[in-house]
């Protein structure tokens, strides 16, 4: 429900110029809801108006948006980044450091914009007409920074040419700083304008990373990009589809070091492989493990799709913290880097475990139960493609559901049957806080029939789904959530609904 003040913010800013003459004589705590119901309603001349007399030194998105009333804005969910709002204050910033400010009744006290946590609306067809991408609002304020140091440069050679008083000499008024803090998303188009913005000398906008995301550069790029980004304040790097390989990260992953608050390491997707004997290899993984035990502050790491058979006590023995998010699917793991786990530091720190992609059969499958039974602090765990037929299910779920605490649980892909779902509803109710499973389409709710012609003589049979059985099947579970007094909670087969905890949300 909107409250009575959000409500006639709205309408104040509904004709701009009252709410524009009202600006310097409303009290400085009614700022703040005006500025939320401007952006909620896309009101950029409004937001504009706002930003240029703002009355504090900080404007922060996440705190502003946060606890606006509105469903989509609540919790920990990410502000939705519309492009024209964004674009709106990203231009009144920089007329606010601009050499010519622009009037205004109530001077601006800005030095800091904080636009981290927006919401990536990336290209696809549920994508809003409006959305900007992570990407594309990096650009943006990339470029911003880029102009306001190019209007700051001409500024001051106009105001050298100029002669005042008798000794010749001009001063040139001291320029106003805003300092951007933001996540910050590159790839091999966008690297070459970020890096100059960052490296930017006396540029009025200074432009602070939270969050790195990065994908498809070469490792000397994104050393030289790290290199430019300020010490303080990065506490995640995500560098996925990189294609770095052992030597690559080999130089990436020391320049990491210079970051004392890094939180979050994710290299998904690196191109290693620890069965290649290629000469230095032993060498590069003793490298690797030597800086990732000089992260002081690490708490989450994805290596995920890299093979890394055996070397798990080699990578992780010198992390003198526990881990408390660790993302090894698909890493084809042995049994040996399970019983390590388990016996590791790390095991009861753990809060989010992913070992999706592994074949859980007898070998594997009991050193996975010690490694759940000695992490009681699990929280989300995915365990997708595993090949868990009902009964390695059912020789799993004693260590399950000894997790007290666990609220998702991811097992698409794995071949169970509609009996071995319900066995795993009855024995998991124990587990209170579990809100969130997503289970496979179930082994029975296939038909096996020849394909559609042309092809259908070749005799080779496809499975296709029963939506019908599977619909069926689908209530019958929510009406055993139901009568077990659990209806609040949600078993989907969809992977749209996974909902995969982010680290800083657990």
């Amino acid at each position: 429900m909107q409250s009575l003040v959000f409500l006639c913010a709205r309408r104040l800013l509904s004709h701009r110029p009252s709410a524009r003459r009202a600006l310097p004589v409303l009290p400085s705590e009614l700022y703040p809801v005006l500025f939320r119901a401007a952006f909620l309603d896309n009101r950029v001349l409004a937001l504009q108006d706002l930003v240029v007399s703002w009355p504090f030194p900080v404007l922060s998105l996440p705190c502003l948006l946060g606890r606006c009333g509105h469903e989509q804005h609540r919790g920990h969910r990410a502000v939705p980044a519309c492009r024209v709002c964004i674009q709106a204050l990203i231009a009144a910033v920089m007329a606010h450091v601009g050499p010519q400010q622009p009037p205004s009744a109530r001077p601006c006290q800005l030095r800091l914009l904080d636009l981290t946590g927006l919401q990536d609306d990336a290209p696809g067809p549920d994508r809003a007409p409006e959305g900007m991408s992570l990407w594309s609002g990096t650009a943006a304020l990339a470029k911003a920074c880029l102009e306001a140091s190019r209007r700051q440069a001409e500024h001051r050679q106009r105001h050298s040419k100029r002669r005042r008083g008798p000794s010749g000499c001009s001063s040139l008024p001291r320029a106003i700083t805003v300092e951007i803090r933001a996540d910050l998303f590159v790839n091999g188009t966008s690297f070459g304008i970020l890096r100059d913005a960052l490296r930017a000398t006396g540029c009025p906008l200074r432009l602070r990373c939270r969050d790195l995301h990065a994908e498809e550069l070469s490792a000397g790029a994104i050393v030289a990009l790290l290199e430019c980004l300020d010490p303080g304040g990065v506490r995640r790097v995500d560098l996925r589809f990189n294609n770095l390989g052992l030597a690559g990260l080999c130089l990436v992953v020391p320049e990491l070091s210079r970051f004392p608050e890094l939180l979050s390491l994710k290299l998904p997707y690196s191109n290693v492989d620890a069965r290649r004997q290629a000469a230095g290899a032993d060498a590069g993984f003793r490298r690797l493990a030597t800086h990732l035990g000089k992260l002081r502050a690490l708490r989450e790491l994805n290596l995920g799709s890299s093979r890394l058979s055996g070397k798990m006590r080699q990578l992780l023995r010198n992390l003198e913290s526990p881990l408390e998010s660790l993302e090894l699917a698909f890493c084809y793991l042995l049994p040996g880097d399970l019983t390590f786990l388990s016996q590791s530091i790390h095991a009861p720190a753990l809060k989010k475990l992913d070992l999706s992609g592994h074949p859980f059969t007898e070998s594997l499958l009991q050193p996975l139960c010690s490694l759940l039974e000695s992490s009681p602090s699990l929280i989300h765990l995915d365990l997708m493609e595993c090949q868990l037929t009902d009964p390695r299910l059912e020789a799993l779920l004693p260590s399950l559901c000894r997790c007290s605490r666990l609220r998702c649980l991811g097992l698409f892909g794995n071949p169970l049957s509609t009996p071995g779902l319900k066995t795993l509803l009855r024995q998991t109710a124990v587990l209170r806080d579990l809100c969130l499973v997503v289970y496979p389409y179930p082994v029975d709710c296939y038909n096996r029939e020849p394909p559609q012609a042309p092809v259908a003589s070749s005799g080779i049979l496809q499975d296709t789904l029963d939506e019908e059985r599977f619909t069926a099947v689908s209530a019958e579970l929510c009406r055993m959530l139901v009568s077990s007094g659990r209806d609040n909670a949600m078993w989907t087969a969809s992977l749209c609904r996974h909902g995969t905890l982010d680290y800083f949300a657990l």
